[in-house]
Parts: C-alpha cells; sequence; structure tokens
C-alpha cells in the first residue's frame, strides 16, 4: 500500500474529517504539523522544478494562492496553498473528486487570507492618490499665492509711483506758476525800461 494511502487512514482513524481535515487548518502549519508534510511539499517542489507536474487549476488572491496540481506518471493529484512562490501546504490523492474538493478548499481559504492584503493594497494607493492630490493642491496654492505677492507687490509700486507723479505734477506746476509771474513780472520791467530808454527819442509822424 503507498504511503499517501497510509497517511489518509491514519488520518481517518485520528477522527479527523473534511479535505484532510480542512487542511488541518486554515492557517500556517504548526511546527509539530509541518514534519509530517514537509515531505510532500518537498516531493512537489521537486516534481516541479523537474518539469513532471501538470497543472489543472490555480487560483491567486494577493500573494496567496491554491493550485491543483497532476502527477501523470503516477496519476496523483496534488492540491497546495501556497503565498507568492512558498509551498505551505500540500494534499495529495489519486482520487480526483477529493483533490478538486481540497482545492476548493484551498481556494476559499487563500481568499480569507488575502482579505487582509487586498485592504491594506487598496488603502495605500487611496493613501497615495490622495497624498498626490495634497501634493498637487498645494503646489496650486503656492503658485496662486506666488502670482497673488506679486500682484499685491506690483500694485503697491505702481501706486507709489502714481503718488510720486501727482506730487511731481504738483510741484511742477507750483513751478511754472512761479516762472510764468516772474516771467510777467520781466517782461513788465523790460516794457518800462524800454520806454525810458526811448523816452529822449523822436516820435515818428503819424
Amino acid at each position: 500500500m503507498k504511503r499517501w494511502v497510509i497517511a489518509e487512514i491514519v488520518l481517518i482513524a485520528a477522527g479527523l474529517s473534511g479535505p484532510l481535515a480542512r487542511a488541518a487548518d486554515s492557517s500556517p502549519m504548526r511546527p509539530e504539523a509541518a514534519i509530517a508534510s514537509n515531505g510532500d511539499v518537498a516531493e512537489l517542489e521537486n516534481l516541479l522544478a523537474a518539469g513532471k507536474i501538470t497543472a489543472l487549476r490555480r487560483t491567486l488572491n494577493g500573494s496567496y494562492g491554491a493550485s491543483l496540481s497532476y502527477y501523470p506518471d503516477e496519476m496523483i493529484y496534488y492540491a497546495a496553498l501556497f503565498q507568492q512562490s512558498n509551498i505551505w501546504r500540500v494534499f495529495k490523492t489519486q482520487n480526483d473528486a477529493r483533490a478538486e474538493t481540497v482545492y476548493a478548499d484551498f481556494a476559499k481559504t487563500s481568499n480569507t487570507l488575502a482579505d487582509a492584503e487586498i485592504k491594506r493594497i487598496k488603502l495605500e494607493a487611496e493613501k497615495a492618490y490622495a497624498d498626490r492630490q495634497i501634493a498637487a493642491q498645494q503646489a496650486r496654492a503656492n503658485r496662486l499665492q506666488a502670482d497673488l505677492d506679486i500682484a499685491r507687490a506690483q500694485q503697491n509700486q505702481v501706486t507709489s509711483y502714481q503718488v510720486e507723479q501727482q506730487n511731481a505734477i504738483r510741484e511742477l506746476r507750483t513751478e511754472q506758476a512761479a516762472a510764468q509771474a516772474q516771467l510777467r513780472a520781466l517782461q513788465t520791467r523790460v516794457q518800462e525800461l524800454q520806454k525810458q530808454s526811448d523816452g529822449d527819442l523822436p516820435v515818428p509822424p503819424k
């Protein structure tokens, strides 16, 4: 009798039920359970490395997954549960119905195990997106503030320039009025001096 049959009989005799007692549980193997199953894990890994295994089914959930493989030379099915490339649960049988059942259970387990991971991935993506939006809005706000600061500074300069121009205009007008008054006074004085100078000269006949 092959050792996989003996192993299954031992499990049944021990009172376990379900697909390999629900694959011993839905969590990674305990150290004491690893001793009994590492042989099958290593066996499957060696067959995979040798290219002697035919893949039948595969389920991926995040970094977890389940697979159902077939070893044609011995007509053996291998249901496996893995994370990334690390196989940590294997069930082997020649019963195709049993293999499908265990594979379905492993697939369901991988889905449950991946829930937290998938939620974390989604939340990380949402946070990264929000951070990018915050950065973009902050950059936009900084640009607008810089433009506003420039506009305000320019407006202040324009206002100061306009005040200077108005003051200059008032000063020039005052100076111009003074110059005009001075000019008129000089013109009057010139006329008077001219009359005085020409007072003893004969006047041309009319």
